[in-house]
């Protein structure tokens, strides 16, 4: 059985959980520079550099993980958010892409196959890959609107470097997320599908959108269905929702996924908006309650959280939909569906 069928067999008993936030956990250790930097000898300062971790800190990694699955996750990501080329070259560390990506999926695999032995139930390991600083919709200069800071091709090649390595690091699945630009994530489905040919087997895609506007679109423009038109085609074993705003914010566009997307939802928001100081206070079990709702609506497969949650948001929504039913994927009409910023439909 392939890891995109274990993955679809464990959804069809009960609703999943993914892991919560890194960024929130690692900024609690109140680590130092020379935590980040260890001994690898780069110019740049590397404080705030959290996926070159996976090799001056692991332990902080490996807790932090550990902490998810005790917590109830089925499937945590690696801490791999920013370890790409573009992003790297801020702190000077683009040439360790590869031993960062390596490293944080041996890691995560260690873990998940460590509890998966524990109880024989399947653990699963997502390979994040984010959206970059850069953005191939837009342009940066606005006396310059066809301008553009990289190319899709290169774009393309950043994704393809961090998706091999992570393969290598023994990931289940390559995590398209916080998709702001949708031809970014274009981008990473061309990488992976390269890979794919290079190793002469699948590597499932999992996507997740992120809203930039209560309106439901992405800063590229696309709704929600447009963008799930946009990019139906890559087959993702998963399709969703991540960040931008909590689980309340997000409602009304998750109910719209779930009707349209033929594949599993996984949704992981925010623990609610950020106050004043960027921190995020909102509760457990307030989070919890709220995607409870989406559950007993049927309209999640798997659930998480993003920016402000921790092991306790995510053991808090794993007892609450503990006994929930898992969304049934739709079997949509076949017709002819297009996305420009809006979705078109052939009737």
């Amino acid at each position: 059985m392939t890891k995109r069928e274990q993955l679809q067999a464990a959804a069809k008993d009960r609703v999943l959980i993914f892991d919560g936030a890194f960024g929130t956990q690692i900024q609690l250790r109140k680590l130092t520079e020379e935590d980040y930097a260890g001994n690898l000898g780069l110019k740049a300062d590397q404080k705030g550099n959290n996926d070159i971790l996976a090799l001056t800190r692991p332990d902080v990694l490996s807790d932090i993980t550990r902490a998810y699955f005790e917590a109830g996750s089925d499937i945590v990501s690696t801490n791999t958010f920013s370890a790409n080329r573009i992003s790297q070259a801020d702190y000077a560390a683009e040439g360790l892409v590869r031993e960062i990506n390596v490293a944080s999926g041996k890691l995560a695999r260690a873990l998940a196959d460590e509890y998966a032995a524990k109880d024989g139930k399947p653990r699963f390991v997502a390979g994040a890959i984010g959206p970059t600083n850069k953005t191939l919709s837009l342009s940066p200069d606005v006396e310059d609107p066809g301008y553009r800071e990289i190319t899709f091709d290169y774009l393309v090649d950043v994704y393809l470097e961090q998706a091999r390595a992570l393969v290598e690091g023994g990931v289940d699945f390559i995590l398209i997320e916080t998709v702001f630009d949708t031809l970014n994530a274009k981008a990473g489905v061309m990488a992976v599908k390269q890979l794919e040919r290079e190793l002469g087997r699948e590597v499932p895609v999992m996507i997740s959108m992120t809203l930039t506007d209560l309106s439901g679109r992405n800063l590229s423009g696309h709704t929600v269905e447009a963008f799930w038109y946009a990019v139906r085609h890559a087959k993702p074993v998963t399709i969703g929702l991540n960040c931008s705003f909590g689980a309340e914010q997000l409602r009304p566009h998750v109910k719209v996924l779930s009707q349209i997307a033929d594949t599993l939802l996984m949704i992981y928001p925010n623990a609610g908006l950020p106050n004043e100081l960027g921190e995020y206070d909102e509760l457990p079990d307030t989070t919890a309650g709220l995607v409870k709702d989406w559950a007993d609506h049927g309209q999640v497969n798997i659930l998480g959280g993003c920016c402000g949650s921790s092991p306790a948001h995510i053991a808090a929504i794993a007892k609450a939909v503990a006994n929930s039913e898992p969304r049934a994927v739709p079997s949509p009409e076949p017709a002819m569906k297009l996305a420009g910023l809006e979705a078109f439909i052939a009737a």
